[in-house]
């Protein structure tokens, strides 16, 4: 007989091979290492929720990674010291192949792809998370003389099966779109929600007739391409700008998913995890949503498209004020208070460290030097937040956008380096803007503004951006670690 046993919320599921005996000694071992097991798995359970607990802060974030990754060692440890395995041949291939494929991904994917190995990294758990329903499903009831599933865990497992198999295509498309090897412009077929809803409904339907009739192989298999092509559909619509709230949420079913598994396999460790994994998500599409003004519902069955009747010739032309590197360092050097506004383009110029740099120049000179974050720069939560702690950039200066929007007005110089759409003033002004409404940083009211940036291309958006034109505000355009680097040069000139 085979079972499955499946680690971790989304990154594993390990095949082993089962020879269960009824022989007294034999037990006794399955009892001696069942305290390993159990009390292994009671640690890595209660790592996973600290974890996360110290994720929420920036001071205690690398703790938290650490204790995430002792916690799922214990996970992975525990499962493969039951007693009823009799191999490791296939772990240890899996093991390889996973290591092959994971370690280049960590060391060489630059942080710009982080939202895009996230979904990726999203798509291979659910794809794990699925084949494990699947081989378990043919386990009990494909086998001859293997007793059928009730109609309550064949219920279970058909939305655990539907969730991965969505999640996987899902995933795919999400990585696919902001790779960039899928053009964000893909809007999907007519009548896309009518088409989702109906998929929806089918596999509903098929997922009734496998509870009542769960031998019906053909309907399980029915059931896969009926999810996988959900997954796909309910996806590519969806703009380029929507991708980290979707993947945040695909992140959700996935944990979900891994959790019903683990009511399956009676896995207490894979129900905490997954619970974990599925609450977490959610909670991170919902605030990333407050974020830009979105719901759920505008998400995934709305268009962020340019409605706005404002054209970029009306808003620049003859307005915008290009300066030099040197223009730059004069209107610095008589700052007393200095806010930096990281964005998207810094994560792309990898200028966080020029930064630090600059900001370390200017405390020497008395300025006091903050950084405004907003929830979702750099298409990602938190994602800033990881760039300038690379640059050992002091947590307490990183401020949230409620706290920092009130004192832009007493900021001397607001350099914007990177970002478009998350200071973009037309949120407050259009209210037929894509983005009315969103909450941003209030960059527009500091007395001077600086942005450093290649061109006046459009964010996310795809609009033009106010600010650029503004009579405070000069544009210093060019590569972000370039630039600052002419900046730093000229300050120490001076």
């Amino acid at each position: 007989m085979t079972n499955l046993h499946s680690l971790g919320s989304l990154f594993a599921a390990v095949d082993v091979e089962l020879n269960i005996s009824t022989n007294g000694a034999v037990r006794h071992l399955a009892d001696r290492d069942s305290i390993l097991v159990w009390g292994s798995y009671l640690i890595a359970a209660a790592l996973f929720i600290l974890s996360l607990k110290w994720l929420s802060h920036p001071k205690t974030a690398r703790r938290g990674v650490l204790a995430g990754e002792i916690g799922m060692a214990l996970a992975v440890i525990g499962t493969l010291l039951m007693y009823d395995v009799v191999t490791y041949n296939w772990v240890l291939v899996g093991i390889a192949l996973g290591s092959i494929i994971g370690t280049p991904m960590a060391i060489w994917m630059p942080m710009t792809a982080v939202p895009q190995r996230t979904a990726l990294s999203h798509a291979f758990g659910a794809l794990a998370a699925a084949l494990v329903g699947t081989a378990h499903y043919f386990e009990e009831v494909a086998v001859p003389g293997v007793p059928h599933l009730d109609k309550f865990t064949m219920a279970i497992l058909a939305i655990e099966v539907f969730l991965g198999a969505l999640t996987f295509t899902g995933s795919l498309i999400a990585f696919g779109k902001l790779q960039e090897l899928l053009p964000s412009s893909i809007k999907g077929l007519p009548n896309q929600n009518a088409i989702n809803f109906s998929l929806l409904g089918v596999a509903a339907l098929l997922s009734i007739w496998l509870i009542f009739s769960p031998t019906s192989w053909i309907v399980f298999l029915l059931l896969i391409v009926v999810s996988l092509v959900f997954g796909l559909c309910l996806v590519i619509p969806i703009g380029g700008a929507d991708m980290p709230t979707v993947i945040s949420l695909l992140n959700s079913y996935a944990g979900l998913s891994a959790s019903l598994m683990g009511f399956i396999l009676d896995n207490y460790l894979l129900i905490i995890a997954g619970a974990l994994d599925g609450s977490s998500g959610l909670i991170l599409s919902i605030v990333m949503c407050k974020a830009m003004n979105r719901s759920f519902t505008n998400v995934l069955f709305g268009r962020m498209e340019p409605t706005s009747a404002a054209s970029s010739d009306d808003i620049y032309a003859g307005k915008v004020k290009s300066a030099s590197p040197e223009d730059v360092a004069m209107l610095l050097e008589g700052a007393q208070r200095v806010i930096v506004v990281p964005g998207y383009g810094l994560a792309v110029a990898q200028a966080q460290h020029v930064v630090r740099e600059l900001a370390t120049i200017l405390e020497e000179h008395g300025c006091t030097v903050e950084y405004a974050i907003h929830p979702v720069a750099g298409r990602m939560p938190g994602h800033m937040n990881v760039l300038l702690a690379e640059a050992d950039v002091p947590y307490e200066q990183l401020k949230e956008m409620e706290e920092i929007n009130p004192t832009f007005p007493q900021c001397d110089v607001a350099i914007v380096i990177g970002a478009n759409d998350v200071v973009n003033p037309l949120a407050n002004t259009d209210p037929t803007s894509p983005i009315a409404g969103m909450p941003i940083l209030n960059v527009d009211k500091a007395r001077n503004v600086v942005v450093v940036k290649r061109s006046l291309s459009p964010g996310f958006a795809g609009i033009p951006n106010p600010l650029f034109a503004a009579d405070n505000c000069l544009m210093l355009f060019g590569d972000g670690k370039k630039a600052l680097m002419e900046v730093v040069a000229a300050l120490k000139e001076g």
